[in-house]
């Protein structure tokens, strides 16, 4: 439903994410020596025709940082099926473009620092958010990377701020990325989505998650990944990011040229 089913339809599909007049313009390059700087991702996560050039933009950033051992990739839960905090600590999953390994040590040591985290593979079965991340990374690394995904139907800040604590321990010394899937701002004018979600960019660019939920909240932003946000911006702090950075924002409407009803989709960037 969200991308191509086929492994050369798939790879086409995300070249011209990168290409896109609204993505990089350009293929990227891992860089084998990189700097890895990079601590924390934002990225969005509808169908790659609407938000892919947009996530591009965090991916293509990623690559020329070089390449990560491990992520852990947090995003909504849009079901509402499964376990409020929902892991899945082994196992593969799989894509055209390949198979992709949970990382179950990693799993394991954030599983001993957060109570409030379920094993529960059911959240994951018909969960996009996190899923659509993965082909970007393969288009870069090929299966040459572990991950571990959870998924928040419970997005309170201080359940949020505890995973966020209990990830930020468990990747401590590690070759790590940490990436929140979110989509901003759902089903209003542009310059409506545009004003709320400059607003919840903003204070998320200040890594200050209390000022970033205080935000959302107070101005009823129709944001999806909240809690993943909160979550990153908490462990992102731990792991030594003093920078973030907007990458790329851009709408449905910038892609389909209907503003009267839109979606936001933003990268940003954490770094050290």
């Amino acid at each position: 439903m969200f991308y191509a089913g086929s492994p050369q339809s798939l790879r086409t599909q995300i070249e011209k994410c990168f290409t896109h007049s609204l993505g990089p313009g350009k293929l990227p390059t891992v860089a084998k020596k990189g700097p890895r700087r990079l601590i924390g991702l934002v990225s969005p996560h509808a169908g790659y025709m609407y938000s892919g050039p947009v996530a591009s933009h965090a991916y293509y950033n990623l690559a020329a940082d070089g390449k990560p051992d491990v992520l852990v990739i947090f995003g909504p839960n849009h079901t509402g099926r499964g376990s409020g905090l929902a892991m899945m600590d082994e196992g593969i999953w799989q894509t055209p473009l390949g198979d992709v390994e949970i990382d179950v040590e990693v799993a394991k040591q954030i599983l001993r620092k957060s109570h409030i985290i379920d094993v529960d593979d059911s959240a994951h079965l018909y969960e996009h958010s996190i899923e659509v991340q993965l082909p970007f990374l393969q288009f870069l690394y090929g299966s040459d990377f572990k991950f571990v995904p959870i998924c928040f139907l419970m997005q309170d800040l201080e359940s949020s701020r505890e995973v966020g604590r209990a990830v930020g321990e468990a990747l401590s010394n590690k070759n790590a990325l940490v990436i929140a899937s979110t989509d901003m701002t759902h089903y209003e004018p542009q310059k409506m989505a545009e004003r709320n979600d400059k607003m919840a960019i903003d204070s998320a660019l200040k890594m200050d998650e209390v000022q970033y939920y205080s935000t959302v909240e107070s101005y009823n932003i129709s944001t999806c990944g909240y809690g993943p946000t909160v979550a990153l911006i908490t462990a992102a702090k731990m792991l030594g990011a003093k920078n973030a950075r907007l990458l790329c924002y851009k709408t449905s409407g910038d892609i389909t040229g209907d503003y009267s009803a839109v979606v936001g989709y933003a990268s940003l960037a954490f770094s050290k």
